[in-house]
């Protein structure tokens, strides 16, 4: 059986590529586009090449971004724009194949195993493929070529900007094994840095090291970043017309500035809970599981859950619950980041299975509250607020747009 032909198609500085293909006179001026200062978005989520160049990375804060290059122009970011040539793009894809799974608003997987016979090998595809976007779209992409998702994905970052880049079987090893085991799918910094203390630093050293000792110290995923580093992802790109099956709805945020009582994360709770309880009211679901994601300003992580009585989508319900867990757990310091999550879904037509000790008299009611008020949101906008929440100066008030699920299918 002959290999599968990945590619991992990733549109170059995205966001800046954007607003310089919008406004032709920046295009040779350093841009950055920078979230807003006042609300602790005030660095640079993306710059151009120009700006790159300058030494101006994505994290940097504006007045560090200046100092590097004194023209900087910064430009908030626009995410309509953003989700106009994602769209854009993700239909070019199409033409190409119909397995097409998007990783983020500017990064796509397409399985062309099947396209070859029409259009070439993977390399000429990709190489139609970058093209087109420079056609069409007037931005670049750099494209990886290989058998599989992680090493295609490695592989358009190897090049950049405007390239393509084949990693097969004859390869693989001289291009990624010297390759520093957090580029790879799975492996973030607190992964890595535990890869470290075991003198695993590249990813060739990941793909030899004992079984024994990744198991013991991450489980199967031990096992499974290994194969992924010898090149046994078998992972399927996902047909276009298919999305994943919905696990969770959740809405996280980081605040404006750090929540520091516990009357702020009450506030705050409230406020991610009825984003995520107008989601499932939309998409149809109930859920048993709440989960509460907790960032301190350390940038440590937790996250813990607890199980609701009656399956719900009353955003009050979930508020009460998640506000239950972060106290049950918070120990004092200062929060920066805060996730509200609802899992265990069954679709709102589904059989209730009360509780012995609640009869779900009081959560009905709750949702046929939240019924209404989605009623009144749908024709008059958002005009009904928690009079609790009026005036909080730690909340960005992010619209779905910004929270940019890949091409919001």
């Amino acid at each position: 059986m002959s290999d599968r032909v990945i590619l991992h198609c990733d549109l170059n500085n995205f966001y800046a590529s954007a607003e310089c293909v919008s406004h032709p006179e920046w295009k040779d001026v350093p841009l950055a586009v920078c979230g807003d200062p006042n609300k602790r978005h005030g660095v640079v989520l993306a710059k151009n090449e120009l700006a790159k160049k300058a030494g101006i990375r994505t994290g940097d804060v504006i007045w560090q971004a200046k100092q590097k290059a004194p023209n900087l122009m910064v430009v908030p970011p626009h995410f309509e724009l953003y989700m106009k040539y994602s769209k854009q793009m993700f239909k070019l894809y199409n033409d190409y194949t119909d397995m097409v799974e998007p990783f983020g608003a500017d990064e796509c997987w397409l399985d062309v195993t099947g396209s070859q016979k029409i259009f070439g090998d993977g390399r000429q595809i990709a190489d139609l493929i970058r093209e087109r976007v420079k056609k069409d779209s007037g931005l670049t992409c750099s494209v990886g070529v290989s058998f599989n998702k992680v090493f295609a994905k490695l592989g358009s970052d190897l090049k950049k900007p405007d390239a393509t880049t084949v990693i097969d079987r004859a390869n693989f090893k001289r291009l990624i094994w010297r390759l520093n085991a957090s580029e790879m799918l799975m492996i973030g910094r607190r992964t890595y840095e535990h890869l470290q203390k075991l003198n695993i630093t590249t990813i060739g050293d990941l793909a030899n090291a004992d079984s024994s000792v990744l198991k013991s110290h991450f489980g199967i995923n031990g096992l499974k970043m290994k194969a992924y580093a010898n090149g046994e992802d078998t992972e399927p790109v996902r047909e276009a017309i298919y999305s994943r099956d919905v696990k969770s709805i959740g809405h996280g945020m980081t605040a404006v500035r750090d929540i520091e009582t516990i009357e702020d994360a009450r506030d705050m709770i409230y406020y991610l809970s009825e984003k995520v309880g107008a989601r499932m009211r939309k998409a149809g679901y109930r859920g048993t599981l709440v989960s509460v994601g907790m960032r301190d300003n350390a940038l440590y992580s937790i996250s813990r859950q607890r199980v609701m009585p009656v399956p719900t989508y009353s955003s009050t319900e979930i508020a009460e619950n998640a506000l239950k867990v972060f106290s049950d757990n918070w120990n004092g310091d200062p929060m920066r980041t805060i996730t509200v999550a609802v899992s265990k879904l069954v679709t709102d037509d589904a059989p209730k299975q009360l509780s012995f000790f609640d009869d779900g008299t009081r959560n009905d009611k709750l949702e046929k509250l939240d019924e209404t008020l989605d009623k009144i949101t749908h024709k008059y906008g958002s005009v009904v607020h928690r009079a609790s929440l009026i005036g909080k100066d730690f909340i960005y008030d992010k619209t779905d747009a910004e929270d940019f699920l890949p091409f919001q299918r």
